[in-house]
């Protein structure tokens, strides 16, 4: 097993790191430039644009709750745990590059939001789909569906949530059962899987209107709770504040450690990012395909809104509540252990416990919406009526990961997440002329009153 493990790990930094760097900052920076720095000009639009329904239109939610079920998959473990990672592998500096990735990432997702609405098409039972197997087929013709199928694959792995169900675990374990005196053992983990196995299973098995349904309404809740929490530690520590923050911007930009150190923090902020914004890998597309919008750009605009919420936000609240007064230069890789020691500190006796309820949220927010990912590549490759079969390996896989070794668990779904966004973000590159000449039609129309 060690040996396995090991073996993804090295296939997985060779992957994810120049390679996945140079894709998705520069692919983002691309997108960016080439929108006209449409995240900047056009925000407070996309905030309007929850607002407008379109409910005649083929598809299953709303915007917004297009918008709520793809944050409640990106705002998850990755932002507290994922956060600690990026810490104790590149240091202050690795935020800064998260900051970075955020950005660049609106402007990547205002592209796969357009193109998840302007090329949908039908699954084997005649409904209609989107995501980015869809874009791919209906966008570049069938002779790039080995394409599609490509990302499929890579797809029932990067959503089975192993990273979600391991770490939540470790804060179970870290939290209750330690501090009570009981042993950490694999059976202890294994039970603990199957509770959450048990808990996923009674709102993934209802599909997706009602894992939207859910994440309309937890997500604005959980992402207010997270924000006066962590304010009550910046308030209660705004001495620290600036040098914290001079920390993030010394650690992107030092050169102590050459060209090569500063080089390896950016790769290890974008990495981290990309797990938690997931702009370019095209899950997002998924959800935002399942919207009742017949207006592509406008759903672009809605797409773009995530990033800046969960990388951007809720990963700068975690940063600072971790660098406040947390120890971050530990041995090895560690997650929520680190976070968890923070909050203490910080909030002595309550911390811990606060910041549990948060990952206890965000968490199951993350696996509600993930199994719907799962499902839609499942559908793709082996039918709609074998769709729902997905749903039960996804929960078994929920068990094992409470099982398995945090560094594996990183690097699998890293590696994962890297090959989904290699076919995403190459359909991503062909296709954007349409975006670019449906964003001109839509402004225009916009500048008219229309």
């Amino acid at each position: 097993m060690e040996t396995v493990g090991n073996l993804i790990t090295a296939i997985s930094d060779a992957v994810c790191g120049y390679p996945l760097f140079f894709l998705l900052i520069g692919g983002g920076l691309f997108f960016l430039v080439y929108s006209g720095f449409v995240p900047f000009r056009y925000y407070g639009r996309a905030i309007g644009s929850l607002k407008q329904k379109d409910d005649a239109e083929p598809g299953q939610i709303s915007s917004f709750e297009a918008l709520t079920s793809a944050i409640a998959a990106t705002v998850g473990m990755g932002n507290i745990a994922g956060v600690a990672i990026a810490l104790t592998m590149g240091g202050p500096g690795a935020i800064f590059w998260m900051w970075v990735s955020a950005t660049v990432g609106m402007a990547t997702k205002f592209f796969e939001g357009s193109l998840a609405i302007m090329y949908k098409g039908k699954d084997s039972a005649g409904e209609v789909q989107g995501g980015p197997m869809y874009i791919i087929t209906q966008g570049l013709g069938p002779k790039w569906k080995p394409m599609a199928v490509f990302f499929s694959v890579s797809g029932l792995i990067g959503t089975l949530c192993i990273m979600q169900a391991n770490q939540l675990t470790e804060a179970v374990t870290t939290v209750f059962t330690t501090p009570a005196g009981i042993e950490n053992t694999l059976a202890l983990r294994f039970i603990i899987g199957v509770v959450i196995c048990a808990i996923v299973a009674v709102v993934v098995l209802g599909g997706i209107r009602r894992i939207a349904k859910i994440s309309s309404r937890i997500v604005p809740l959980m992402v207010g709770m997270y924000f006066l929490l962590v304010f009550y530690i910046i308030c209660t520590n705004l001495s620290v504040v600036p040098d914290v923050f001079r920390s993030i911007f010394e650690g992107a930009f030092s050169l102590k450690a050459g060209i090569g150190g500063l080089i390896g923090v950016a790769i290890i902020g974008a990495r981290r990012a990309a797990l938690v914004n997931e702009a370019g890998v095209g899950t997002a597309a998924m959800m935002h395909g399942a919207s009742k919008n017949k207006e592509p750009i406008r759903e672009g605009l809605v797409s773009m809104i995530g990033p800046s919420i969960d990388s951007g936000l809720v990963c700068t609240l975690t940063a600072l509540a971790i660098l406040i007064k947390g120890d971050y230069n530990v041995e090895g890789i560690k997650g929520l252990e680190i976070a968890i020691k923070a909050f203490e500190a910080s909030i002595p006796g309550y911390g811990g416990y606060l910041l549990m309820l948060m990952v206890l949220i965000f968490a199951f927010s993350t696996m509600f919406s993930y199994s719907y990912y799962g499902v839609k590549c499942t559908g793709f490759l082996f039918g709609a009526h074998r769709a729902k079969y997905y749903n039960y390996f996804f929960l078994i896989m929920l068990i094992v990961a409470a099982m398995i070794p945090l560094k594996s668990a990183v690097a699998l779904i890293d590696l994962a997440y890297a090959l989904m966004a290699f076919p995403v973000m190459i359909t991503l590159f062909i296709l954007a002329p349409k975006v670019k000449a449906a964003m001109k039609e839509y402004f225009k129309k916009i500048k008219k009153g229309n």
